[in-house]
């Protein structure tokens, strides 16, 4: 056995058992593929692929058993060389945050430049998308840490903590008949065209949960993922925007708006860090996410990394 034939094997089972797909995405040939799957079987005395003719068809019973092993092993590997790198490296490297616009707009900037000036030789990789995006970027390794609301804490591939708490605010045009009202009503908004987030984005389903349980639909007119580009169409009189609250300026660069809470409508939601779970943590991401929220500390992680923590709450 060897580690080439775990990876063939791993990376046939991403690539939805296409092995002409795994041999471009390892850089090798689909008989070298084949063969040295095959190889494996025979050493192993089982099939971890069903075939029908000379094409793979599913992962067989004991198969997935080996897929478990093989996951570990790799992943082990990937620790064993992210220990060599930090003790060779020191603090030196690069930093992968997997993140949603809205974090990586609004809450990001000050612990990224805080990080820098405490490891000024590590580099920063940002990835933005979808909160299952986020998930899948930790899974494949395409990041050391991932930050968003929604779905994190679906994955038991990942270990979520909760960073901070927030609630929806409605921003509104200066002028607009809501806008010296403090306290809205679901009434309020029914009448309004309202533009806010995509369905999987930023707590939208709370949104969409509050007016169902009234047996009621939002004139939703206008959906984005971009908090900015939400309050521009605001702006250009679209509609009143439903956004998170840390996207709404608190230092009046936006004279031009006026925000009113929506916490006892919507409720607060969580944003959530994760990390992979048996994945090897360099300092600078502990550090990071130390920065993140005064909640989270490398005494919290450790636990939580090492099963002894999952009962974390707000």
């Amino acid at each position: 056995m060897n580690l080439h034939q775990f990876r063939f094997v791993q990376e046939a089972v991403r690539r939805n058992l296409n092995l002409t797909e795994t041999a471009k995405a390892l850089h090798t040939s689909q008989p070298g593929v084949s063969k040295a799957i095959i190889e494996l079987e025979d050493e192993l005395g089982i099939q971890v692929f069903a075939r029908h003719g000379k094409r793979i068809r599913r992962v067989t019973e004991p198969g997935q058993q080996v897929l478990k092993s093989i996951d570990i092993i790799l992943r082990e590997v990937n620790n064993l060389r992210r220990i060599g790198d930090q003790f060779s490296a020191q603090d030196s490297g690069t930093l992968s945050i997997a993140t949603t616009h809205t974090q990586a707009r609004y809450v990001l900037p000050n612990p990224v430049a805080k990080l820098r000036l405490a490891y000024p030789k590590v580099a920063i990789s940002l990835h933005q998308g979808s909160p299952d995006q986020v998930a899948q970027m930790l899974l494949t390794d395409v990041a050391d840490i991932g930050m968003a609301t929604e779905s994190l804490s679906a994955y038991e591939e990942l270990i979520t903590l909760p960073c901070y708490e927030w609630q929806h605010v409605l921003v509104l045009p200066l002028g607009h008949p809501l806008a010296d009202k403090e306290r809205l009503s679901l009434d309020d908004l029914e009448k309004l065209p309202l533009v806010t987030y995509h369905p999987s984005y930023t707590g939208r389903s709370r949104i969409d949960q509050a007016f169902a349980a009234r047996g009621r639909t939002p004139n939703i007119v206008l959906e984005a993922i971009d908090s900015d580009v939400i309050k521009t169409y605001v702006k250009l009189g679209m509609g009143a925007g439903i956004v998170a609250e840390m996207a709404v300026n608190t230092d009046n660069r936006e004279p031009d708006l006026v925000a009113r809470p929506l916490g006892h409508l919507f409720g607060h939601n969580v944003a959530r860090v994760a990390f992979k779970r048996g994945a090897y943590l360099r300092n600078y991401v502990l550090k990071f996410a130390e920065l993140l929220s005064d909640r989270l500390s490398k005494d919290l992680i450790y636990k939580a990394m090492e099963g002894r923590d999952d009962s974390y709450q707000m």
